[in-house]
């Protein structure tokens, strides 16, 4: 999975240190991620997880009320979320704990912003590597399983509707996909009728999706055809 798309993963970090979180904050958005929430302790850890339901998480291993190891049990009793531990405890007891508990990497503090960068981008290359829900445009990102645009650091909803248009298009992987293909798609065995509104959804998809709407460059029309999506590659 390319740098870009990774960018769009979002991001827990868990530590009771206002002056680590900020850094470690600065570190990622610097380097381009979109998405990040924080908690200072096991309880609120907990429930911003099951709020946010984030993919990844970095977790300090001393926390004020207990440890980033029960933390992440607790997380993974509703979320398979990769973990990473933070700690200041360079103590082969405490890293073999929390492999041993199904961590997926270990950092010790303090720690250069490279080193954190690096190791949470192969968390996240091995553990989403088979991703296949986040698609990436010229101008934007569609996350499908969230249902949003990414694009110009602002997320956008997308429709039920407008989520099957573009995953019909998506899986036909930059062919043409004929107006009546599309409409069975959205409505079924009996798509006659619904050309208007196929349209429809195509224009508030542009709006969504393109740099500019007036001038497509993903979501293309093929006069007499159907409609093509053009995926980056």
């Amino acid at each position: 999975m390319d740098q870009t798309l990774l960018h769009t993963k979002k991001l827990l970090l868990v530590d009771d240190e206002p002056e680590l979180l900020k850094m470690v904050t600065a570190i990622l958005k610097d380097d381009g991620f979109e998405n990040i929430v924080s908690a200072a302790s096991v309880k609120e850890g907990t429930s911003v997880a099951k709020s946010e339901e984030p993919d990844l998480a970095i977790l300090d291993v001393m926390l004020p009320d207990g440890d980033g190891f029960s933390l992440m049990e607790q997380i993974r009793t509703f979320a398979d979320v990769p973990v990473i531990f933070l700690t200041a405890k360079d103590e082969a007891a405490d890293k073999l704990s929390g492999l041993g508990l199904g961590a997926d990497d270990y950092i010790v503090k303090p720690f250069m912003p490279q080193e954190l960068l690096l190791r949470v981008y192969a968390v996240l290359r091995r553990c989403y590597k088979e991703d296949e829900k986040l698609l990436t445009l010229s101008g934007c990102t569609v996350d499908f399983s969230r249902a949003e645009v990414h694009k110009a650091g602002e997320v956008i909803p997308l429709t039920a509707k407008e989520h099957a248009l573009l995953e019909t298009l998506a899986h036909n992987k930059g062919k043409i996909v004929s107006v009546d293909a599309l409409c069975e798609a959205l409505w079924g065995d009996n798509p006659f009728g619904y050309e208007n509104s196929l349209n429809a959804h195509v224009r508030r998809i542009r709006e969504k999706i393109e740099t500019d709407p007036s001038k497509p460059v993903s979501l293309i029309t093929i006069k007499g055809l159907g409609y093509k999506l053009n995926i980056r590659k």
